[in-house]
Parts: structure tokens; sequence; C-alpha cells
């Protein structure tokens, strides 16, 4: 076959073709290299690999050294080629060694393939499922974030509901992001990580000589958020005195700091977060039904993970994406069978999970794209498939409601946590199937605590855990029930 003939047959690929010999200087160069890099046939052949592609980012003419040196291929490489009047044309390239038949290696070979379409395309549905930060094309999701902008132009307080991990605080920042305070403060603070003490002067700060250290005026996260918004994350652990100071600041939209004498205004809107079911902690007495009604104007509750799968393939992509730009790799994806251990798992901890899973994967990957031996151990191990409550028959799910609220003791956390639903899903179907499962009385909580404490020698955090309940609530639980029981 003569030489004109193997052109036609290069030019005729509709992927580039870049061909260079031992010392790097390029042999060949067929019609789809030029429209893809912008470069002549006739400039190309005979360059050098230094000079043909020099434009910084485009890891061409590296790879070909490196498959020269090295004597092994490289595939799906995905890097941006410059072409000579500035545009850049996003690429995906394989490298090959050319070898004689002997096996001596004479030279290597690239393959360019123009991905600018697909790129489109992964932008448009990128756009299409991404709302601030939130990425979902769950239906239930997609109604919430329907109505959010309609949310966010009030001033009116709203209650986010949802299991911890599944994303309550960007949900709070979209808000505001959304909401004519966009321009100013946006301040979280986290309730249930504040000892009791200290709430009152973390919330409204307090004046010089409130309290003996106290050498200056301190604001608090009620004056940080001025003119913006103050999320209440994990509202449901504040202390009940906390709850009635705050009750007075949405009612009357006034403070006072601690060893303040003045009331000063608060022009702050408040959002509330919580992973808790509040209606049930009201009827338990641990939260007042008055604050209640006022953080409750508006309620989004937000799904769990596992009950928004479809979500699933859009936030490994979304993870991949972030991590390539904040460590400068180029990871493309992730492989079929370990994409389907993550749709089977069951995610207990939600989206922030998924996000932990996704980047051990990513630092465990090799290669370009995630394989399922990069996933950690616990998706490995435990091949989970997602609770399916219902899918045999009311009977059946009101029995093993009832064996979970038996096996953790009546605790409805710990029951919900069992069957993969929340707290306020478990209390709904609870009272849907009539089932009265009370935890004992006080007595009985008082009892449950002592021996919480006793199987963990009296430590607090490991106690709050093993009860499922955060540390400040089993501190007020110990001095309600007159508990005294020191840490060793």
């Amino acid at each position: 076959m003569e030489k004109c003939e193997y052109q036609a047959i290069l030019n005729s690929l509709s992927e580039g073709v870049c061909a260079v010999d031992r010392q790097g200087i390029v042999r060949c160069f067929n019609a789809a290299a030029e429209g893809i890099t912008g470069i002549s046939a006739d400039d190309a052949v005979g360059s050098a690999l230094e000079e043909l592609f020099s434009s910084e980012g485009c890891a061409c003419a590296d790879r070909l050294r490196d498959v020269l040196e090295s004597g092994g291929s490289i595939r799906h490489v995905a890097t941006h080629m410059k072409q000579p009047d500035g545009t850049c044309v996003p690429v995906s390239m394989n490298f090959t060694p050319l070898r004689h038949a002997d096996g001596e290696l004479v030279g290597a070979v690239a393959t360019l393939r123009d991905t600018s379409a697909i790129e489109y395309l992964r932008k448009e549905l990128r756009h299409e499922h991404t709302f601030h930060g939130i990425v979902s094309k769950n239906p239930r999701v997609k109604r919430i974030l329907d109505v959010l902008p309609r949310i966010a132009e009030s001033e009116s307080p709203v209650l986010i509901s949802g299991p911890t991990g599944s994303g309550k605080e960007l949900f709070a920042q979209a808000i505001h992001n959304l909401s004519p305070r966009s321009e100013g403060p946006f301040v979280a603070v986290n309730c249930g990580a504040l000892p009791e003490d200290l709430f009152e002067s973390e919330l409204f700060g307090y004046r010089k000589g409130a309290f003996t250290g106290a050498g200056k005026d301190k604001p608090g996260r009620f004056a940080r958020a001025e003119g913006g918004t103050l999320l209440l994350d994990e509202v449901g652990d504040l202390p009940k005195g906390t709850q009635v100071k705050l009750l007075r600041v949405l009612e009357e939209g006034q403070y006072e700091p601690l060893g303040g004498t003045e009331s000063v205004e608060a022009d702050v809107r408040i959002l509330a977060a919580t992973n808790h079911d509040l209606s049930a902690r009201v009827s338990e007495n641990e939260f007042r039904r008055d604050l209640f009604y006022r953080l409750n104007v508006v309620e989004l509750e937000i799904p769990p993970l596992k009950q928004r799968s479809e979500d699933i393939p859009l936030l490994v992509q979304h993870f991949i994406e972030k991590f390539n730009a904040e460590k400068g790799r180029d990871i493309v994806g992730i492989s079929r069978p370990a994409m389907a251990r993550l749709m089977n798992h069951a995610f207990p901890g939600n989206v922030r999970e998924l996000e932990n899973i996704v980047e051990h994967a990513y630092i465990m990957c090799q290669g370009n794209e995630i394989q399922e031996q990069c996933l950690p151990p616990s998706v490995l191990t435990g091949w989970t498939e997602p609770c399916d409550m219902g899918a045999d028959g009311e009977g059946d799910e009101k029995q093993r409601i009832v064996e979970a609220l038996r096996n953790s003791g009546g605790h409805r956390g710990r029951a919900a946590d069992e069957l993969g639903i929340h707290e306020s899903t478990l209390w709904r179907k609870m009272q849907k199937y009539d089932i009265e499962f009370p935890k004992g009385g006080e007595g009985g909580e008082r009892r449950e605590i002592l021996s919480a404490l006793e199987e963990n020698d009296g430590h607090r955090g490991r106690t709050a855990e093993a009860l499922g309940i955060h540390e400040s609530t089993l501190w007020r639980k110990m001095k309600k029930y007159d508990i005294e029981y020191p840490k060793d």
C-alpha cells in the first residue's frame, strides 16, 4: 500500500492521530489532529514535541515523552488543547508505544478525541440539576427548590428538618442567597456543640464586667448576623433558659447582651435546622411549644439520601469535580462496579457520608477512574440493601417498627436509625398504626441514664452517644434527675 493511501486512511478517522519517533519528532499528523489542535500537518510534521505542544496545561507532549521513556501505554487522559488563536478544546487522549516486529521501541502515537460536545452536555446537566450548590433531580427535593425563592423573599422563620448529613445547612444558605438579605452576613451556630453555660453569651454577646474575665464587650452571633441571616443548627438542643430568650427575639425583635441593661434591636432573619422531631420533643416537655410554633412558620423536610438514590451518580460526579479543582488531579469518573456498590449502600450518614466515601476513593485511586477497590471497607464489606419500609405490607411494617422500638428500649431516635428513616417519619408512622411505646416514664429514663453512665465509666460523651442524644441534653437530664456521676 502506497504512503498516500495510508495517509488517506488516517485522514478518514474522526480521532486525531499524532505519531512521533524515538527522538520525539512528529512523523504523522492527520486531518482530525489539525482540526483539534489548530496546527497544520505541514507545520507539525518534523517539529519537536516541545515546540508543537508548548501551551501551559497541555499534557500531550509530557505523556508522549513518558511513553517513550517507559514503553508503556497511557489511556483516558482528559486535558485541554490550546489552539494558536487562544481557543481551548477539551480532549481525551490515549498514548501507545510503537514497536518494530522484533519488539524494539521506535516511537509513540497519541490519539486525540474532541470532547467539547460531551463537556457541553455535562455542564448543561449540572446546571439543570444544581441549584445554589444543591445537587438533585429527586422529585421531593425539586418541589422544595421550586418554592425556595418564594420562601427566601419572606422574613418568616423557616424550620429545616432532616437526618444528620442530609444537607440542611445548604438549604439554609440557599434561602439566604436568594433573599433580600443576601448582601448581609450568613452566620451559623451549632446549638448542640455549645455548653449550656455559654449559650447566652455566645448568642447574645456580653458587656464588659458581666462576669470574671469579661474585660471588654463581646458581640454575639446575633450581632454578627446583623442585616443578614442566623441559622440555629440543631435547634432541638437549645437549653430551656435560652429558648425563653430566643422566643423574645422572635416576638419583639430585641435581645439583651449578658450583663447589659438596655435592649438591642435585632435586624436578623432566623432559620432553624434540626434532626429531631421537634413536635415529639414538645410532647416530651423538652422543647417549648410556643417557640416551636414561632420557628415552624415554614417547614422544609429534607429526605435522606437512601430515599433519593437517583441523586447518587450526580453527587458522585459533583464531588469528583470538586476534588479535581481542589487537588489538581484529573479523575474522570467512577467504574460501573464501584457505582453499583454505592447504589446498594444504605448511607446512614447521608450526603456527608457519600462525600467522605468519594474523598477516600479519590485519594486511593491510582488511575483516572475510581475503581471498586478504591472504596472504603465500610462500603465493600457492608453490602446493605436500602430499607424499603412498606414493601411487605402495612402489617409487616408495623411489626418492624414495634421490634425496632423494643430493641431500642423505646428510644425513637435509635429506633429510627435502625429502620433507616428520620425520627419524624417514625413518629408519624407510630401515629398511623396507633403504636404507643413510651420510654417508661421519668423513672425509667433515670434508670436508663444511670445504666448507660455505669456502662461507660461515667464518661458523659460516650454515654450520650450510647443513649442517642447530645452531651448537652444528657447534662440537662442529669441535673433534672439529680444524677451526680463525675467522669473518672
